[in-house]
């Protein structure tokens, strides 16, 4: 990924204040390092301050191909060198309203005595000066923009900034993301039916279609090390209580590895699958022992939603771009006594996300699909969480988030992900507006409170943000 950063001024003041443009040099050059340090590439384009230099930065930064722009408003600048450039680069601009400390030294700056040093040196704090004229043009000429405003040791603006920049991150890890389908939805299910083409189109995903009969094709080919070496896994990573048939572990594993496989061959970053089979089929085999593996491949930064919950794949997929997590979720029941609400759903889970050691255990019968198997047990590391769905509607795509706990207490001890959630709004007021924002009944839990980051994502895609909390 790479960063575009330039800084604007007024030619004009150079001769006139000396001292002045080396000074607001400097400052560009700290926001230029303090960038560099959160590991990404910045193309510096310099000070612009005359219309020529604006066209020149704009064919730099364009050539440099860009993801994101930071313009740094050193001092007071004309909009003229700065509308050229935010039309020319075609990616969103971040206006930073950086001052270089957090408020004028006025007894200094006054008793400097000649009134000429004394407004270059008001001019080298003067950033805010330029914004509105900025942010008016902008506005007027259809550019997208957001503006952050501190200064330069203020760790706020820092805070801002690295939010911006991994919100592009992800922006660039979903645009160049394969995400598989394997399978098809779940019949009458109608609220996770989606748009494909739409959906590529908005978060510049790809789709690749999977077949079952290519992952049967692999799985016949499993050797018997194979499988054992992702038994190990299995006792690694999880808890196998003892209720577990051999048999059993021995199927998911042979099914894990050939999805390990499936997955490599076509190199995919995210996967929503859903099969049923017809009763006895090899097919149907396959299905009821992906779960285990699955939980490993959502681990593994390769999220699988089941339902074949293409929409959640995708908020599953943020929140894993986002250091996360992003485990599968869905409402279970409401708990009025204590005002929570249970998420969880069975299938895959986020191993890396449960408060005690994730558990493998037998189910007699996989609810509402056929066939019975392993499956996961684990509840989401107690703590600040954020809950995020993609929604889909007739204007198009949007996201929708909110900010909660994961809090101790009471669960479900049936053999699926389930966790305990309070908000800061009551639970029936919750569930009323989430609800009425339009998604469908799954959702993505991370964790942490990243809201912010979320907001930045959904500005670079250019799509409706809503948060409930």
């Amino acid at each position: 990924m790479k960063i575009g950063l330039f800084g604007i001024g007024l030619e004009t003041y150079w001769p006139q204040f000396d001292g002045l443009l080396p000074r607001l040099e400097g400052y560009r050059q700290r926001i230029k390092t303090r960038i560099e340090e959160m590991g990404v590439t910045v193309i510096d384009a310099g000070m612009v301050d005359n219309p020529d230099k604006a066209h020149q930065a704009a064919d730099f930064l364009r050539e440099e191909k860009i993801d994101i722009a930071f313009l740094y408003i050193s001092t007071y600048a004309l909009s003229s060198t700065v509308l050229p450039i935010a039309q020319q680069i075609k990616v969103p601009v971040i206006v930073l309203n950086v001052q270089p400390v957090a408020a004028i030294d006025y007894d200094k700056l006054n008793a400097m005595g000649d009134r000429g040093n004394m407004t270059g040196e008001w001019l080298a704090h003067c950033q805010a000066c330029a914004v509105p004229e900025v942010a008016c043009v902008f506005n007027r000429s259809g550019i997208r923009y957001d503006i952050v405003s501190g200064y330069l040791d203020d760790q706020e603006t820092w805070t801002q900034i690295k939010e911006w920049i991994e919100a592009a991150n992800v922006l660039c890890a979903l645009n160049n993301s394969r995400l598989g389908i394997l399978g098809h939805y779940y019949g009458g299910m109608l609220d996770v039916y989606t748009d494909l083409m739409e959906l590529a189109a908005t978060f510049g995903t790809h789709i690749e279609m999977l077949e079952m009969c290519e992952l049967k094709a692999i799985r016949d080919e499993i050797s018997a090390e194979e499988i054992d070496r992702k038994i190990n896994e299995f006792n690694t990573k999880f808890d196998v209580i003892p209720a577990c048939e051999q048999a059993e572990i021995e199927r998911a594993a042979h099914t894990s590895v050939a999805m390990d496989k499936l997955v490599d061959t076509h190199r995919i970053d995210a996967l929503a699958y859903y099969y049923e089979g017809y009763a006895g089929n090899d097919y149907a085999n396959i299905v009821t022992s992906v779960i285990a593996g699955n939980t490993l491949l959502t681990g593994k930064k390769i999220p699988v939603a089941g339902e074949c919950e293409v929409k959640n794949v995708q908020a599953m997929k943020i929140m894993a771009e986002f250091g996360a997590g992003g485990s599968f979720s869905e409402f279970y029941a409401m708990d009025f006594t204590d005002d929570v609400i249970l998420l969880g759903h069975d299938g895959p889970a986020h191993f890396n996300m449960a408060e005690d050691q994730v558990k493998l255990v037998p189910l007699p019968v996989y609810h509402g699909k056929p066939g019975k198997g392993l499956s996961i047990q684990m509840s989401v590391k107690h703590g600040p969480v954020t809950i995020l769905s993609v929604v889909e509607d007739k204007s198009g795509f949007s996201l929708l988030l909110a900010e909660s706990e994961s809090v101790a207490g009471p669960t479900l001890q049936i053999g699926n992900t389930n966790s305990r959630y309070k908000f800061s709004i009551s639970a029936k007021e919750f569930m009323e507006q989430w609800s009425k924002a339009g998604p469908s009944h799954h959702c993505a839990i991370g964790i942490g409170h990243i809201s912010g980051k979320i907001k930045k994502l959904g500005f670079l895609l250019n799509i409706p943000v809503k948060q409930i909390c």
